[in-house]
């Protein structure tokens, strides 16, 4: 057995079985030990930035990490961004990224670089196996890094001679604490403030908003009068007709300020103090009213699940009636051309019970968020980091974790060309995915943006760094050409059926939305 057959079969010992993948020379001997272990399942993708973001998706929804193969720093490099954002998410993910041979590092090769300085701002462990009798351990202790709470990124870098030399062991799985409970006192302390009258936020992130840390945050704001709130980008949050409603933080901070007016108290589970997300002249940064106090049931690494059942029985709201979404009929006319507001409508109406929906639509879809409060009850995934490039990868891996549901992916075309490279791993896994394409023609976002900041020109020049037309982006052949089906629709009719015919159907799949 060699370093990388020992490695692979130490992650599948501690249950990580899947690996997002594009190798280079210095990984050849962990892709050879991939037919040794047949535990773990390879997936190729064709950039690294969508290994990264898969793994994000993957952890999202399996509750449990993946693997990614990198080649050395460069590769390593093309998928940071979308490290940011599992960072940002929680989401665990072991990171192997190859290296030179310890004994080729002195002649400084082409391909050499910093890899532990690239990995620094994106990773909370980082390791450098030095032989190949420890790199099995080391993939232990890799998997215990992610597996602490919230969730982290750890990243193992695997030297070539590390991995082709003799290895001796397969590393058992190392323990896992559980995450830390709020203490007694902090819960008797905020129960009592949210006694007091006062007009409160309960802000929730996390875990806690799913299944029963939902309800119990649910009865809590019934029973009190507080408004349940979660942030503008949860990593994943439970929704849809039948499930307890909570209100979004609003993304422009000026709205946010607005949206949080009034309140005295500030309940943060799991999440962070509201910021805007850019700063702009004469808008507000921090978004939290003068005089409203923030205090902490709950910071990220604790059990905000625990501590929001403990704090419902602190209350006596374990009897209160949590107020769910109940639907609306969707009253729409399929007539005249498509728009924003129209897809969300028929994405609502269509969406299978237990579909996954991942959203990078921004300009498009933030306006009709709640327009999927009336769909089927589903889990929703949102752009934590903020870098564009994101959700097109992270539902490659959240179709991989959960095979039999179904996953919908609202995406604008400018972000979409960030990994399109997600598409053709689709097509090669047959995941159930439909992609849609918001073709706007543009990076509206940034139009707005460019009025936002109080740019002085949005002439012809400004205009031009913008724009997406000339050429214009044909998603029906970008689709085909990466082996996966794709229709372009330009009303709302066409839009309806071609949505309704995805759904009822498996396997990959690009609609094409046009609503210039």
């Amino acid at each position: 057995m060699n370093g990388a057959e020992s490695l692979l079969k130490s992650l599948v010992a501690s249950d990580v079985n899947v690996c997002f993948g594009n190798p280079g020379t210095s990984e050849m001997h962990f892709v050879a030990a991939l037919d040794a272990v047949q535990d773990m399942r390879p997936v190729l993708v064709l950039q690294e930035n969508v290994a990264t973001g898969a793994a994000d998706g993957y952890a999202r929804m399996a509750g449990k990490p993946a693997a990614t193969l990198l080649h050395l720093g460069p590769g390593l490099a093309n998928g940071l961004s979308n490290l940011h954002n599992a960072r940002r998410a929680s989401s665990p993910i072991v990171n192997i990224v190859g290296d030179h041979a310890s004994s080729h590092a002195r002649y400084d090769a082409p391909l050499a670089s910093d890899i532990a300085g690239f990995a620094r701002p994106v990773s909370d462990w980082i390791l450098s196996s030095k032989s190949s009798r420890n790199v099995g351990a080391d993939a232990a202790r890799a998997v215990q890094a992610a597996k602490q709470s919230p969730g982290q990124i750890a990243t193992l870098i695997l030297p070539a001679d590390a991995a082709w030399d003799t290895a001796d062991d397969v590393a058992q799985p190392l323990p896992t604490s559980a995450p830390v409970k709020a203490a007694d006192a902090t819960v008797d302390r905020i129960a009592s403030m949210m006694s007091g009258g006062l007009k409160v936020v309960l802000l929730v992130r996390g875990e806690a908003l799913r299944g029963a840390g939902l309800v119990a945050a649910g009865k809590i704001a019934a029973k009190t009068g507080a408004r349940l709130v979660c942030d503008t980008f949860a990593p994943r949050i439970e929704r849809g007709a039948g499930r307890v409603s909570v209100e979004r933080m609003p993304y422009f901070g000026e709205h946010a300020a607005e949206f949080l007016s009034g309140t005295e108290l500030m309940v943060l589970v799991g999440a962070r103090p509201p910021v805007s997300f850019f700063a702009y002249p004469d808008k507000p940064s921090w978004l939290t009213p003068e005089g409203c106090e923030i205090t902490v049931l709950t910071q990220p690494h604790e059990d905000g699940v625990a501590a929001l059942e403990a704090l419902m029985e602190a209350l006596d709201a374990q009897s209160a009636s949590e107020h769910v979404h109940e639907a609306s009929p969707l009253a729409f006319s399929l007539d005249g051309a498509l728009d924003a507001q129209t897809i969300s409508q028929i994405v609502a109406k269509h969406l299978p019970a237990n579909a996954i929906v991942a959203d990078e639509g921004v300009t498009s879809t933030l306006p009709y968020y709640e327009v999927l409060s009336d769909a089927a009850p589903h889990d929703f995934l949102n752009l934590t980091g903020g870098a564009i490039g994101s959700m097109m990868a992270v539902s490659t891996g959240a179709a991989i974790a959960c095979p039999q549901r179904k996953v919908v992916t609202l995406v604008g075309d400018g972000s979409a060309m960030y990994t399109v490279q997600s598409l053709w791993t689709q097509a090669r896994e047959q995941l159930d995915v439909i992609t849609i394409v918001y073709a706007n023609r543009g990076y509206k976002v940034l139009t707005n943006e460019l009025r936002r900041v109080g740019a002085r020109s949005d002439g012809p020049r400004a205009t031009y760094m913008l724009d997406l037309h000339s050429p214009s982006l044909d998603w029906v052949s970008i689709a085909q050409g990466l082996g996966v089906k794709a229709i372009r629709t330009e009303s709302r009719r066409a839009f309806e059926d071609a949505f309704v015919t995805a759904v009822n159907q498996r396997g990959p799949c690009v609609i094409e939305a046009i609503v210039d």
